[in-house]
């Protein structure tokens, strides 16, 4: 342990490996944002707590694991001619969640029902927000591990990297969720990016790769769009205020 903390591959390793672990948990973020919007604050702040909480504890769980996790990339099962493992069926099944999810959301979305997150079924929504955030979790984390243990043998170095990781995800999480609830239009957009995500993993579960870069940088591009319309529609906002205040009273 004392050679680890003396060593600058070491540090090197760790700063490398924390810095993908916290983009590799953008997802996460976004999904847990988007999740905890239907239900009232107070739980939401509960729910985030406790998706990212069992992220960090699924995460430390599957790196204790290595040699069974490592076993996952194994060929178990062939489909129309695609040898498949444990890891990519998982991958392909989180996918295909993710895209059912965040199509339903945008359903929802369309639809505008009113009154969600309030009377008896409260209870109850917050129980399956609970049980969604821990089947994505171990989706995400599955594959954020097996990237981990990619870039490094060392087990308290990984460790060290998740943990980091899953703090940022905890204090972005908060900010992120309310951005989410305060601009409509970013939740929609959010969405898209789930369902881009999902098609991702599907995609990798059936060993076509799409760079993680190309995803990113698409999803930068889309924020920054929506970042630009919420200043357009508060400065549109605040001149009409002017406009108003401005009129000599009748």
């Amino acid at each position: 342990m004392i050679d680890l903390l003396t060593s600058p591959e070491a540090w090197a390793a760790l700063l490398t490996l924390t810095a993908l672990e916290i983009v590799l948990g953008i997802d996460n973020v976004i999904f847990i944002s988007v999740i905890v919007s239907r239900i009232p604050e107070a739980q939401a702040k509960k729910a985030r707590q406790i998706g990212l909480a069992l992220a960090l504890v699924f995460r430390i769980m599957l790196l204790g694991l290595l040699v069974w996790l490592i076993g996952l990339t194994k060929p178990v099962l062939t489909i129309f001619g695609a040898a498949l493992s444990w890891r990519d069926i998982i991958l392909i099944g989180g996918g295909f969640f993710l895209i059912a999810k965040a199509t339903h959301e945008i359903h929802q979305e369309m639809e505008a029902h009113e009154g969600e997150g309030t009377g008896p079924n409260v209870g109850n929504a917050f129980f399956w927000v609970i049980v969604q955030i821990i089947v994505i979790d171990m989706v995400f984390s599955l594959d954020s591990i097996i990237t981990a243990i990619g870039m490094s043998q060392d087990l308290p170095i990984m460790i060290a990297a998740v943990v980091i990781a899953c703090v940022v995800m905890y204090v972005s999480s908060g900010p992120v969720s309310a951005f989410v609830a305060e601009h409509p239009t970013t939740k929609m957009l959010a969405l898209a990016f789930l369902v881009l995500i999902g098609v991702a993993l599907v995609a990798d579960g059936f060993s076509f790769h799409i760079p993680r870069a190309y995803i990113y940088t698409a999803i930068t591009f889309s924020a920054l769009v929506e970042a630009f319309n919420v200043l357009a529609r508060k400065n549109r906002a605040k001149q009409q205020a002017r406009k108003v205040s401005a009129q000599p009273p009748s």
